[in-house]
């Protein structure tokens, strides 16, 4: 009797048992070059534009060019990102198809080299995850996804919209939750942006500050929890850990869509944007510490905690060595202010934010994508080791800052297409102060 329910035990704890979720592949979609822009190309169009009266009020707030150029040349964009063909186009070529284009080429372009790097069938995809905060059609991105590749019909698919630059690490936590109830099969999560229908052509300063750092791109990664495909993986996740703070107002309002004072709609950064994003960072760190870090530092950073609560509230709170825990740090490419800020709080050395910064002067902000390119630049600089350890992290509106956590499998060598092998040998780049 004790032998059978012995049995039994073992049979329900290998069946109830959390699913280890593997990183088969990914990748991140490389646009054609006659999309790329240089800060003289973009100046020099952003003034016909303004001539031709595609402007509000042509003619004045001159000064406001300067400031363009100003946050252009201090960005850490470089001389080659891209933006849609839509934008390149004068008259601007602001619709719905050329939105549907722009899209459709980024995703399509990503999911196809996926596929083809992999080996994998569409037919075998049982979840779908897509992410876009700005751009969300009917039919849904997913669906277009669905009927390009003729997924099946019990396709597991969700969209996330509205969900900002964080929303590529949601999407991988979605899929995560799908395939620990979802057995023996894979996941394909898509994460992008569009900025076509999503120029801002107004006088509000901060809302122009967006148009000045949203690129294109995007990315397709694919997600398996078959053990079957441990020896191909090139990663293995480890934790998701997601913080939202927009109960309260000043983070709900720091990054909003609205109209402006002339009813033409953008994205306002507000001044508070700073203090919140450091707040709900601390917060993400507070929840991810103790689940990545050696006993060492969680000790000092639980003795430094219980000081400053009941002992001495002016104690700055410890912020613990994550070097020790992470051998890389792929951290959302949305600014060089917000990299330099990482870089400064996490106790980081250059190298360890080059990923970063030159995904930001090669690509542009590409928003929930960016974490993929600094993943892919560390593989084609053939860094990535066997049981490294990577730590992604995006903050976005909401306000929210969210965590991925992954562990190499192997000596991982960057895979065909990967989006950086042309430009590769131009890397590391000096960024002027």
């Amino acid at each position: 009797m004790f032998t059978i329910s012995l049995i039994l035990g073992w049979i329900l704890y290998i069946m109830n048992r959390p699913q280890t979720v593997y990183l088969v592949d990914f990748s991140c979609y490389l646009p054609p070059s006659h999309l790329k822009v240089s800060v003289k190309k973009i100046m020099s169009h952003v003034r016909v534009i303004r001539e031709q009266g595609m402007w509000a009020k042509t003619g004045e707030h001159d000064y406001l060019m300067d400031f363009v150029e100003k946050i252009l040349e201090r960005s850490g964009l470089g001389q080659e990102t891209y933006i849609p063909e839509g934008l390149h186009c004068l008259p601007l070529e602001q619709t719905m198809a050329g939105s549907r284009k722009e899209t459709t080429d980024v995703i399509l372009g990503a999911v196809d080299n996926v596929f083809r790097n992999t080996g994998v069938s569409p037919s075998e995809i049982g979840i779908l995850v897509v992410n876009s905060s700005t751009f969300n059609p009917t039919p849904s991105l997913a669906t277009i996804i669905v009927n390009k590749y003729k997924l099946r019909d019990n396709i597991k698919s969700l969209n996330l919209g509205g969900m900002g630059c964080s929303a590529g690490v949601i999407a991988i936590d979605v899929a995560k939750s799908l395939l620990q109830v979802h057995r023996n099969t894979y996941a394909l999560v898509v994460s992008t942006e569009n900025i076509t229908q999503n120029l801002y052509l107004g006088n509000n300063k901060s809302m122009l500050v967006t148009n000045c750092l949203f690129r294109v791109g995007g990315a397709a990664v694919l997600l398996s929890n078959m053990s079957k495909d441990q020896k191909r993986a090139k990663y293995k996740l480890v934790h998701t850990v997601r913080v939202h703070t927009g109960s309260d107002d000043r983070s709900y309002g720091c990054a909003l869509q609205e109209d402006d004072e002339d009813g033409l709609v953008g994205v306002s950064l507000s001044k508070d944007l700073p203090m919140v994003a450091a707040r709900t960072l601390k917060i993400n760190i507070a929840t991810l510490g103790p689940l990545v870090l050696p006993i060492r530092e969680k000790l000092r950073f639980f003795v430094t905690f219980v000081r400053k609560k009941f002992f001495d509230p002016k104690i700055k709170h410890y912020m613990p060595d994550f070097k020790l825990a992470f051998e890389h740090f792929c951290i959302h490419a949305g600014g060089r202010a917000l990299i330099d800020e990482l870089e400064k709080n996490l106790h980081l050395s250059p190298l360890h934010v080059e990923a970063s910064r030159m995904t930001l002067h090669r690509f542009g902000n590409t928003s929930s994508s960016s974490i993929w390119y600094e993943l892919a630049y560390t593989e084609a600089k053939g860094r990535m080791k066997k049981g490294d350890r990577i730590w992604q992290i995006a903050l976005g509106s909401g306000f929210k800052c969210n965590s991925s956590v992954w562990v190499a499998l192997r000596n991982v060598k960057p895979s065909t297409n990967n989006p950086w092998e042309d430009c590769l040998h131009k890397y590391p780049v000096e960024i002027d102060i």
